[in-house]
């Protein structure tokens, strides 16, 4: 293997890249317009769900349980309504999300020791969505329960509300978020785009860039040259895989100054896991590249491949955990669900290699399975 072509076949590339001025704006401009995009448009936080309510009692025990909502960050109150039909067309034209309807005696019946039922309607269309409101208008009900029962059993025996929470709750529940106390995706989901860009923008600057000398007929130079194929191949991807490791700076810089993601782990376990991560999407793009012929048919095959896989079997935007057993094993056969852990456990859990070595073998060996996959199909015989 000489060295030295395959340095002049790097610069070449490199001079390719360089005259086609859009390709190389775009080589820069499209991974970090995809972070912002994805980071400001993308939110899994479920806030300022609008809600609103139909009031049947209005006593003063209803007005206390609805503003245990509307003095909630995760509500946004629009008022109360003065019919039931009302809740329908709400809910059907999407202004709100969730409704609440307190009957008529709910004040009497919590003071005479009796069930007061209230109604709590959710839309249910994005079911991920509604299920968080239930949790919350549970917990809100409950709590509001607790404190009714107190009150009502301190006024009954005589005793002070706390001696009564003492004896109805002995156990003393402490909870602390570890990694993420805020328990905003902001802190969570930038650094984790990173793995998403990635995995798209580096295997198409790649397809593009080999793909591109089939279709104008520039590879037949290679073909009759001295160029063996790993010399061809390692110049080819040198500056496919320089420009993937830039990007992946700027996307760091970005999650960390633009979007205030905490940075807890080492820098150097998360540069090597970055490099080879890197290199594994870039040979991706040249493993497509070998199989076809045209550069739309390049782009379509990619753009299938690594958004599908990556929107879904990365753990980016869904916990692998939550997935079912089929679908958590085509994650376990991808590389990006194996830097998506270790970007979570250097940005959030500091957690180092002792931990992490595993998802860094796996990546090692997924790239080399790659080149030695796209070694074997590139050919310099051309086909007919």
């Amino acid at each position: 293997m000489n060295h030295q072509r395959i340095l002049a076949v790097a610069k070449r590339e490199w001079r390719e890249i360089y005259r086609d001025r859009l390709f190389l704006s775009l080589a820069f401009v499209f991974p970090i317009t995809m972070m912002l995009a994805f980071a400001y448009g993308l939110s899994l936080d479920v806030e300022d769900i609008p809600i609103a309510v139909l009031d049947q009692d209005r006593s003063e025990l209803s007005r206390e349980y609805i503003h245990r909502f509307t003095d909630s960050r995760y509500f946004n109150f629009l008022g109360y309504l003065n019919h039931p039909d009302e809740i329908d067309e709400l809910l059907t034209t999407q202004r709100i999300r969730a409704a609440i309807v307190i009957p008529d005696h709910f004040q009497s019946n919590l003071q005479e020791g009796r069930p007061a039922p209230v109604q709590h309607l959710l839309d249910g269309t994005f079911t991920t969505r509604a299920r968080t409101t239930k949790g919350y208008m549970i917990a809100i009900t409950r709590a509001f329960e607790k404190d009714v029962v107190i009150d009502f059993l301190s006024q009954r025996l005589g005793v002070s509300p706390q001696q009564v929470t003492e004896q109805l709750a002995p156990i003393k529940v402490q909870v602390r978020y570890l990694y993420n106390q805020a328990v905003e995706s902001s802190q969570s989901l930038p650094p984790r785009l990173i793995v998403l860009v990635l995995l798209v923008a580096s295997p198409f600057l790649t397809v593009v860039g080999i793909v591109r000398e089939k279709e104008n007929g520039s590879i037949y130079n290679m073909y009759a040259s001295n160029t063996s194929r790993e010399e061809y191949l390692i110049g080819k991807l040198m500056p496919y895989a320089s420009i993937a490791a830039i990007n992946a700076l700027l996307l760091w810089a970005i999650a960390v100054w633009v979007f205030q993601a905490p940075f807890k782990g080492s820098a150097v376990l998360f540069i090597s896991a970055t490099l080879l991560y890197v290199l594994c999407t870039t040979v991706i793009g040249l493993v497509i590249s070998v199989f076809v012929r045209t550069q739309v048919a390049g782009v379509l095959i990619t753009a299938i491949l690594t958004i599908v896989g990556g929107m879904l079997y990365s753990g980016v935007l869904t916990p692998v955990s939550m997935l079912s057993e089929d679908n958590q094993l085509v994650c376990h056969l991808l590389p990006a669900m194996y830097y998506t852990e270790i970007v979570d456990g250097v940005f959030l859990r500091n957690v180092g290699l002792t931990v992490l070595w595993p998802n860094l073998l796996v990546l090692a060996a997924y790239t080399v399975l790659l080149l030695i996959v796209g070694y074997a199909k590139f050919t310099k015989r051309p086909k007919t």
